[in-house]
């Protein structure tokens, strides 16, 4: 199973959570695709090559992916994190969210096939993909 992990990375938080994601998939035996640890480097960051070179290597690891798993902090949502989700789910490829925060957009949990916990995410069966929808504050 491979997997891409859908998730900012830009504050302290957002580094320790997708750490322990990371963390959690390899020590699962899955092939994970993480932006945090591929990112591109070569250009200067923030430049027109490196942003096209980005994109096209983070949207090339979503068709390559058996399934994205999102790191979701409620309210606030990173928006490439939106976009790859988007994306994936438009490409039939199922999203698995990890919610982080204390409630959650339509347009998130909707679009995932699944909403679990960062303690579940130890547990869920990849291969049979079960279904869970989301149950806490929607806006």
């Amino acid at each position: 199973m491979k997997i891409y992990i859908a998730s900012p990375f830009f504050n302290e938080t957002e580094l320790e959570n997708v750490e322990k994601v990371e963390k959690i998939l390899i020590d699962r035996g899955f092939e994970v695709f993480s932006p945090r640890l591929n990112e591109v480097r070569g250009d200067e960051v923030g430049s027109p090559a490196w942003s096209k070179e980005t994109f096209m290597n983070d949207r090339r690891f979503i068709d390559w992916a058996d399934a994205v798993v999102m790191l979701y902090y409620g309210g606030y949502s990173d928006s490439g994190t939106a976009w790859e989700c988007g994306y994936a789910f438009g490409t039939n490829t199922p999203v698995v969210v990890v919610h982080f925060g204390e409630d959650s957009n339509l347009m998130v949990h909707e679009g995932c096939h699944s909403n679990i916990t960062l303690d579940e995410l130890s547990a869920y069966d990849f291969d049979k993909m079960p279904y869970k929808p989301y149950s806490g504050k929607m806006f």
